[in-house]
């Protein structure tokens, strides 16, 4: 029987756990059995099916006791997962009077003596009433906007009015997820609160089944509320995904499953006249009158918050004499979670990380203060409101997220990774190695999956493959590519979509290393496979036909490329659009094998037509976009413009430098570029230097094999040799 002291007390809406059902039942059927044998049965029998009853139903409840154990362990843990939880059970809705508890942006005290350290009176927004018939209706909630839109206190409001008794479960980090889960599965009528969502999402956090086995029982009616950046959530958009491969994708596409799930309901940042109008009325409270003046501008939640004012700060801080440290402290912290870092950051770090950065902008000439005022100046609140950096040398920092959403100037620096990695879980490996590889910072991407395969984090040995031969590694990633597809298919754990993938990246490589034909071949099977068994339209058929095409041309079949690729156009611009990055580069591609094929006045039309396309659908950082313009800088020069191509290659290849860096395969191919143009243009000795420079660098980086490496090799000896600039034929170097 089960003790008295393995019982808890359930509360109202609690529920017993189902493993001790299951285990109870088993003990219980065991008694019973044995009791009913001995009423129906002769005493011989009775006592041996007795004891085999009494056997099974005991190795039953045995072996469900680890997991009643686990389960116990789990349910004690709840104060340290959820927000406000108790042993006892969860607090309600109604239990939360101040919002900035659930992460509402805190906002400076009234002057009036009567309220001093309320809220101001909320404002009705356009979209609360939606909002709230969704919170009604239940499921999965998703706000989203920018920085100090308004979305935490929106939700806050309609959640506060709608579902008042509602419990609240809040996991306070990823890692709370499993006990929330089970704390709805013990409630009934719970509110799973999760403010910025994008830091419930990862290989341990949040996942699609997690979210359908709390949403999935109309009985418990359970609601997600959630928030997210507008910024974060761009990054789930289809094409943002059209960037990505291999790993990357695959996580992308798992974060992506947990995004789609919930009903977008947008928060603007700017106020329409019908809610500066709502606002007139409350103009009585100073703090909504003074940011009411500015609201052309700014939307009044962001004035109240203080952003503007914050970020002007920081920008004006790094003046001599200002606070030169404190600006230094805070563009760590920015970085840090630019790279991917989402844990507050121990005193200690940002002290040994900032100082790089004050040095970089002038070091000792700008005056700095000293640590402890430039801490006390990034942690005082304007206006009494939000500072800079948030948090406490217990807690440690984080920064407010209004900064996130200003332009990046610089790529993360050097120093900031070599000082992170050696200090962050095998996860936050995994995650930075991910955010540097889609950075295009293939060695710190190498270093963090290195770490993470190490210690055996699913998925991140495709991702270090990946990223060998994204960074010129091609004959490796081919060949740990193929052991990967092995073993999982060996042990059975490998998807059919995961086959697919596998394999166009071997392919892909294959062709990369210089065998372009054995690449086209593959792709073009792959192609037919994938479409009978995923369908014409799928992303990866389409896919698969794009890289047909291109390693088809690069073999030097250019007529029979532009002649796949036209009709995959037609198929991008109907299911994806005309601005898709897809349809851009299946644009490019037309244009590229177009040129080669001996048409290069065509080629350099189209190629203008769609840099000027590209750049205002992509903007003009874009990868495309700087693909086009080394494309188009190549058939100028080829149509007898070669200074003017040069030109337009020395400043893709200072782009590209800032983007990449000087190493990164990209770049190299650009230096390359210029070093013929340069030796088209008569600066003979000139190209050969640089070409010269070009070519060790990729010794540095790339295998022996790789296609660029060894077209710049001859190329190098054509020019020393005194021969033609292009090779015979005139395709590509």
């Amino acid at each position: 029987m089960v003790s008295a002291r393995m019982v808890t007390r359930l509360g109202e809406g609690q529920q017993l756990p189902r493993g001790w059902l299951v285990y109870s039942a088993a003990v219980v059927c065991g008694a019973v059995a044995a009791g009913l044998s001995n009423i129906w049965l002769p005493s011989a029998f009775a006592a041996s099916i007795g004891v085999a009853v009494v056997a099974v139903s005991g190795r039953m409840a045995d072996q469900l006791l680890p997991e009643i154990a686990r389960a116990t362990t789990l349910r004690a843990s709840w104060p340290e997962h959820l927000l406000n939880a108790r042993h006892q059970g969860l607090p309600r809705v109604r239990d939360f009077s101040d919002p900035t508890v659930l992460g509402v942006h805190p906002v400076g005290p009234s002057p009036r003596s009567d309220d001093p350290d309320g809220q101001p009176p909320y404002i009705e927004r356009d979209s609360d009433q939606s909002l709230r018939d969704h919170v009604i209706r239940g499921g999965f909630i998703l706000l989203i906007g920018e920085s100090t839109a308004g979305k935490t206190r929106s939700a806050y409001e309609a959640t506060r009015i709608a579902l008042p008794e509602y419990f609240l479960v809040r996991p306070l980090t990823r890692a709370s997820i499993p006990a929330a889960l089970q704390a709805v599965q013990a409630h009934k009528r719970c509110v799973v609160w999760l403010d910025d969502l994008e830091n419930y999402l990862g290989p341990d956090g949040l996942t699609e089944a997690a979210v359908r086995r709390m949403t999935g029982e109309p009985e418990r009616s359970t609601v997600l509320v959630a928030t997210m950046r507008a910024e974060e959530h761009r990054r789930y958009n289809a094409r943002e995904g059209s960037r990505l491969t291999g790993a990357d994708r695959d996580l992308w596409r798992a974060e992506r499953s947990v995004v789609q799930l919930a009903v977008p309901i947008r928060i603007e940042r700017h106020w329409t006249l019908d809610e500066c109008a709502r606002g007139q009325a409350h103009a009585g409270d100073p703090r909504i009158a003074s940011a009411l003046t500015a609201c052309d501008r700014f939307g009044l939640a962001e004035i109240l918050a203080a952003g503007p004012e914050l970020l002007d700060a920081w920008r004006d801080a790094w003046s001599p004499g200002a606070n030169p440290r404190g600006a230094a402290l805070v563009t760590a912290a920015v970085d840090c979670r630019g790279m991917g870092l989402r844990r507050h950051l121990p005193l200690s770090w940002l002290e040994e990380l900032h100082q790089p950065y004050l040095d970089a902008r002038g070091g000792a000439r700008l005056k700095p203060e000293s640590f402890e005022n430039a801490l006390e100046w990034a942690c005082q609140a304007t206006h009494a409101t939000t500072s800079l950096l948030i948090g406490d040398v217990t807690l440690g920092y984080t920064v407010f997220d209004y900064l996130l959403d200003s332009p990046r100037k610089a790529a993360i620096p050097d120093h900031l990774w070599n000082f992170v990695m050696p200090r962050v879980t095998a996860i936050e490996a995994y995650n930075l190695g991910l955010t540097a590889h889609r950075d295009s910072r293939f060695n710190h991407a190498e270093q963090a999956l290195r770490r993470a395969v190490s210690e055996e984090i699913p998925g991140a040995d495709f991702a270090l493959a990946v990223t060998l031969g994204d960074a010129g590694q091609q004959r490796a990633a081919v060949s740990a590519l193929r052991v990967i597809l092995a073993h999982r298919r060996e042990i059975g754990s490998t998807t059919l979509s995961e086959v697919f993938a596998v394999r166009h990246q071997i392919a892909y490589f294959i062709g990369e290393s210089g065998d372009q034909a054995e690449a086209a071949s593959q792709f073009e099977i792959l192609a037919r496979e994938t479409e009978a068994i995923l369908g014409h339209h799928h992303v990866d058929t389409l896919s698969a036909r794009r890289q047909h095409a291109h390693f088809t041309g690069e073999a030097g079949k250019h007529a029979d490329a532009v002649r796949l690729l036209k009709p995959l156009l037609v198929d991008h611009i109907r299911l994806l659009g005309r601005d898709h990055p897809h349809t851009l580069a299946t644009r490019r591609s037309i244009a590229w094998f177009t040129g080669l094929g001996g048409d290069v006045q065509a080629a350099t039309t189209q190629l203008g037509e769609l840099l000027h396309d590209a750049s205002l659908a992509l903007g003009k950082d874009e990868p495309h976009v700087l693909a086009i313009r080394g494309a188009l800088a190549h058939f100028t020069g080829r149509a007898g413009r070669p200074e003017e191509a040069a030109q337009v290659l020395d400043s893709l290849r200072r782009d590209r430098e800032r983007l990449l860096g000087p190493l990164h395969p990209h770049t190299l191919v650009t230096r390359q570029q210029l070093a013929l143009f340069t030796a088209q243009a008569g600066l003979w000795s000139d190209a050969v230097g640089q070409l010269e420079r070009v070519v060790s660098d990729m010794h540095q980086v790339l295998d022996v094999s790789h296609t660029h490496r060894r077209s710049a090799e001859k190329a190098l000896e054509r020019l020393k040799r005194g021969g033609p600039v292009w090779p015979q034929g005139g395709g590509w170097a």
